[in-house]
């Protein structure tokens, strides 16, 4: 198979991520002789920067950890929690019946940077303003602009320069949107790094106490402060009204990030190993437990039948997503049941030969709650008319929506580390800029439900169950593999292609990453408005022809894109003895696998 690129082969270290700079900057650290903790913190921070129409510092991470020393996988929790003062009382008394996608209201903690210090302090090896200097560098001197970066600004101008003038300031520099292909620098997000290093050398020389210092200045210090300052002050969101927000500098220095042990499942010679429910993540493992009971490896990995299987499991893994998790420290979610042999058996007997068309969560008595359905343009401020007033270059509240995604991390070293780590949130339009750090807060809470008797019901001091979703598998009981991808709710589905493709199929990485992709929008969409497409299947159109022409005829309702042409990112990276190899989407044109 000719494949978009090569499969990265190498034995000192490989780095794939979704935009080059990261790679670059995630090899840097390893030349310089740390580890793959040291490049996946290297690389985020980049990404942070390069691209804050898919994250930013503000935002969130779930990272997921082989670590040699420890001998053990972890996951570290970066997800931020809900403000002490958010209630599912307080948005209803606000005329809210969903929680909107933008401004203050679905602010939460952001996580990133304390899991990135976390993972630094307890993982890595070099000193902070090593592994922040290729971020401090771009922001200052400036990066190329991606074509998507160019447009988001130009399309969202207007409206920052009359709603969000702190987001102005930030992102048009002289007033204006960006150029595709010029540089574009970020000096106030430049300018908070390097206060923040600078701060973290005031505490000494000793590097745990460095970073400890860094993460005080964060949460305890002068950004806490300013994002209270601004919370205080009503923004316009995507209600279409102005609010206030609740998130206080007392919420951001009670939060911490956490070490968390992973959800497990076995897969034949496979230990497939996720986040926890406060992440879409074990809907991979239903996914397996549900595909258990069907011959995969038997089916064309590019044919209908294989298509059809997946995506109807695929149906109803998310529907028990969604019925059924949340943060766990809150809600007992039914992990074990869900899981379980029999419980799988008997969802399986609901895949048919035709497509499903409806929503089917299980039943576990005393548990999950009620999905509400909403139609895909059927929220009312997603109707034109009521976007009247917006802005030029924003003319709906419907486009006034976070567009936001996901970046992805994938590195192992020449010891044996390896990690899978998934920034996102703190996107340029989900909400304005923090005034004097020049970026914004995590919008995560918008995946909150405002029904007081859901798993996912907003709460003080609860995380929103996300998409965010790194993987980690072992191979007959050795660490093997780490993936993921941006992409939403697509993040469990493109992922797990990629994943069945390989093991299954004998497809090496980036064959694997590279072969026609395929997901659903049948599912109760994690972001604002909350909409769904009933039996939706979207592919893309170098499938047989023979494969889209027996989709049709079960009933699935096609949306077909050209080669490669929608947004699945998958990276991969894996290890066997020595031998370590890497591959990256061709999909974004960013993507990129390096190593030697």
């Amino acid at each position: 198979m000719v494949t978009s690129r090569p499969e990265i082969v190498g034995t000192f270290g490989v780095v794939a991520t979704t935009h080059w700079m990261a790679s670059a900057a995630g090899m840097a650290m390893l030349e310089k002789g740390g580890n793959a903790f040291d490049a996946a913190a290297a690389a985020g921070f980049v990404h942070h920067v390069v691209e804050p129409d898919q994250n930013g510092p503000g935002g969130d991470v779930p990272i997921i950890l082989w670590s040699m020393a420890r001998s053990r996988v972890d996951v570290i929790c970066g997800q931020g929690c809900a403000p002490a003062g958010a209630t599912v009382d307080y948005m209803r008394d606000l005329g809210l019946d969903v929680m909107p996608g933008t401004g203050h209201l679905p602010a939460v903690v952001p996580g990133s940077f304390g899991a990135w210090m976390l993972l630094l302090r307890d993982y890595g090896s070099l000193p902070l303003r090593e592994v922040m200097a290729p971020a401090i560098r771009a922001a200052r001197e400036g990066f190329v602009t991606k074509p998507e970066v160019a447009r988001l600004v130009g399309r969202m101008g207007p409206f920052f320069k009359r709603y969000w003038p702190s987001s102005a300031e930030a992102y048009m520099p002289g007033g204006e949107a960006p150029v595709p292909g010029t540089l574009y620098r970020l000096p106030a997000q430049a300018a908070t790094y390097e206060r923040l290093v600078n701060e973290a050398e005031a505490a000494g020389a000793d590097r745990v106490r460095q970073i400890e210092a860094a993460r005080k200045a964060w949460y305890a210090g002068f950004v806490a402060e300013a994002i209270d300052r601004f919370f205080r002050q009503p923004v316009m969101d995507s209600s279409g009204e102005a609010h206030a927000g609740l998130l206080t500098g007392q919420d951001l220095a009670t939060w911490n990030a956490s070490i968390e042990s992973p959800i497990t499942y076995a897969y034949g010679d496979y230990t497939v190993c996720k986040p926890g429910p406060w992440a879409q993540s074990p809907v991979f493992l239903q996914q397996l437990a549900l595909l258990q009971g069907f011959d995969v490896a038997a089916m064309d990995p590019r044919g209908p039948e294989f298509i059809h299987t997946v995506q109807e499991c695929a149906k109803l893994a998310f529907a028990d997503r969604e019925a059924f998790y949340g943060d766990p420290l809150y809600v007992d979610v039914p992990l074990g049941r869900l899981l379980s042999k029999e419980y799988n058996a008997e969802r399986r007997r609901l895949v048919e030969d035709s497509a499903s068309h409806v929503m089917r969560p299980g039943k576990i008595a005393g548990r999950g709650g009620a999905i509400p359905l909403r139609a895909k343009g059927s929220t009312n401020l997603s109707h034109g008319e009521t976007g009247a007033g917006v802005g030029a270059g924003v003319q709906t509240w419907a486009e006034f929506q976070a567009g936001g995604d996901t970046c992805h991390i994938d590195i192992i070293d020449r010891w044996g580390n390896m990690i899978s780590a998934t920034p996102s949130g703190g996107w340029l339009d989900g909400s304005p800029a923090v005034p004097g750090l020049g970026f914004p807060v995590s919008a995560r809470g918008q995946m909150f439900w405002l029904d007081p008797d859901h798993p996912n019901a907003i709460a003080p001091g609860k995380r929103p169950r996300t998409t965010l979703t790194p993987t980690l598998a072992l191979k007959q009981d050795e660490p093997y593999l780490v993936f993921g991808t941006p992409g939403g709710d697509q993040q469990d589905q493109w992922a797990l292609h990629a994943f069945l493709r390989h093991v299954h199929h004998g497809m090496n990485l980036q064959e694997a990453v590279d072969c026609p992709g395929f997901y659903t929008e049948h599912l109760a969409d994690s972001f604002y408005p909350r909409e769904w497409v009933p039996g939706h299947l979207a592919v893309e159109s170098d499938l047989p022809k023979k494969t889209l022409a027996d989709l049709d005829r079960r009933g699935h309702v096609l949306e077909i894109f050209p080669k490669w042409g929608h947004y699945n990112s998958v990276t991969m990276a894996s290890r066997v003895g020595a031998t370590l190899r890497a591959a990256a989407s061709p999909r974004r044109m960013q993507c990129y696998a390096v190593g030697r």
